[in-house]
């Protein structure tokens, strides 16, 4: 893998390459289940169905509930910036990886299944934008470690494969969860307790059910996957004293292995644009295309399909020409697709003696978009796990979250941004067409910015300061 690495027995060698050179399906599996039941936080949780609850006119009115809610969220955001590096770093330097993994995801699917008492009054706004936001921040720790085992659980050969795996099977869990919620609970076929409306009582029922998905499905990895060996190296250090063990490693990173650090920077924009590709979307379908809310959740379900079947190709190619080309390569197909989409718009139009109506851009377009999102994700992990020093890779992946932080407002202003230069330039209800102007810049950025990154055969493995 790191070719400029390996000749000399003084160079330091990646986690990766240190680890077992033959994995393990069972530990693949395992891993992949995590993912897939994570999903359950992320689909049904903070994004389809228990955030609209609360933001209904139940809790106050939408608009100051959503403002309480991305208030609340905006302050775990700068949690996780401030903290995943350095609890990382503890849990790498303490051989704990394993076990940070499981006390956060258990943190996660308590909060969780606590938003069962998140009653549909005013009052108890303050509580469950609380809990969803506390939800967060854990679920961001326990994703630093879940990354960062990926170099336990696969070899060079397979890391990209292993790592879009992954990536599938947290599209999939989504989608399964999230069927089986609106099948049981917000949309049932049969009258049974979870189908009672009164307190909203099928709604906060989502949240129990939410919890146990995420935490049965979790279970495996914490019992296939041994623990990270102690380093014998170093004494372990106070909280604050973390931090400057934090900046003395990234003056260290970037000395030895800058192009580590430029992946980490190129990573944060583009990551930002693929992120508001899934949050403006469903925006978009509704507000520029007329979807409704039926088939805003019918595009959804197709859409994380087709990121899932993306993303375990991207890992296969990944494998084969390398993450830095598979992720240059989805972001040209993101900036082609979202080009069409923006150009096209809701018009009608007459393709090879076919009519193409508006819908038919979004739905054909958009799934082009879902499919190039996966594999860009899937080879971003890869990438950083092939670079990671031995015994650092959870400290790394912090990094890689607080950087993803610290940017993650660049879309949504240019989304915004653009919508209000359009708006008195174009005519009524197509200025949010617009926003996606602002997303594809982002992309754009990104892409540009890793142009001269080096890809990880090229890039020395970092030489860090133990103590």
């Amino acid at each position: 893998m790191n070719s400029a690495a390996a000749p000399e027995a003084t160079q330091p060698s990646s986690e990766l390459e240190a680890g077992n050179q033959a994995s393990n399906k069972g530990r693949i599996l395992a891993w992949a289940a995590w993912d897939w039941g994570s999903a359950a936080f992320n689909a049904v949780m903070t994004t389809f169905v228990f955030t609209v609850y609360l933001t209904s006119k139940a809790f106050g009115g939408e608009d100051q509930a959503s403002a309480v809610l991305g208030g609340a969220l905006a302050v775990a955001g700068a949690a996780i910036a401030l903290l995943a590096p350095v609890t990382g770093q503890r849990s790498d330097t303490g051989g704990r990886r394993k076990l940070w993994l499981g006390v956060n995801t258990a943190a996660v699917a308590l909060l969780t299944a606590l938003c069962f008492f998140v009653f549909p009054r005013p009052e108890f706004l303050l509580v469950g934008v609380s809990l969803i936001a506390l939800a967060n921040v854990f679920f961001e720790f326990a994703g630093v470690n879940y990354n960062a085992m990926l170099a336990q659980i696969s070899t060079p050969r397979n890391i990209g494969k292993v790592s879009g795996f992954g990536w599938g099977m947290g599209y999939l869990g989504g989608i399964v969860a999230l069927l089986i919620v609106l099948q049981l609970f917000v949309q049932p076929r049969f009258e049974w307790l979870g189908a009672a409306t009164e307190d909203s009582l099928n709604i906060r029922l989502v949240a129990v059910f939410s919890a146990l998905w995420f935490f049965i499905f979790a279970l495996p990895v914490l019992f296939a996957v041994p623990e990270l060996p102690k380093p014998r190296h170093g004494a372990r250090l106070g909280f604050l004293a973390s931090y400057g063990l934090l900046v003395r490693r990234i003056k260290a990173i970037y000395r030895t292995s800058p192009h580590t650090i430029f992946f980490l920077l190129a990573s944060a924009i583009f990551r930002d644009g693929l992120a508001a590709v899934f949050t403006f979307g469903g925006i978009i379908a509704a507000g520029t295309f007329g979807f409704e809310l039926s088939q805003v959740i019918f595009f959804a379900i197709f859409g994380n399909i087709v990121a899932a079947v993306g993303a375990i190709i991207g890992g296969f190619l990944d494998d084969r020409v390398g993450p830095k080309t598979v992720i240059l390569g989805s972001l040209v197909g993101l900036l082609v697709a979202g080009t069409v989409i923006l150009v096209l718009g809701n018009g009608d139009y007459v393709f090879f003696g076919m009519n193409w109506a508006g819908s038919t851009t979004f739905w054909v377009f958009g799934l082009f978009l879902s499919l190039f999102v996966g594999p860009a994700q899937a080879s971003s992990r890869a990438y950083l796990a092939r670079l990671a020093p031995q015994g650092e890779s959870g400290e790394l992946f912090g990094l890689y979250a607080t950087t993803g932080r610290a940017v993650s407002f660049l879309a949504p202003t240019l989304f915004t941004l653009c919508i209000a230069v359009a708006t008195p330039l174009v005519a009524e209800g197509e200025a949010q067409r617009w926003g996606i102007l602002g997303i594809m810049v982002v992309i754009l950025a990104g892409f540009l910015v890793l142009l001269p990154v080096k890809p990880p055969s090229e890039t020395e493995i970092a030489v860090v300061p133990q103590s």
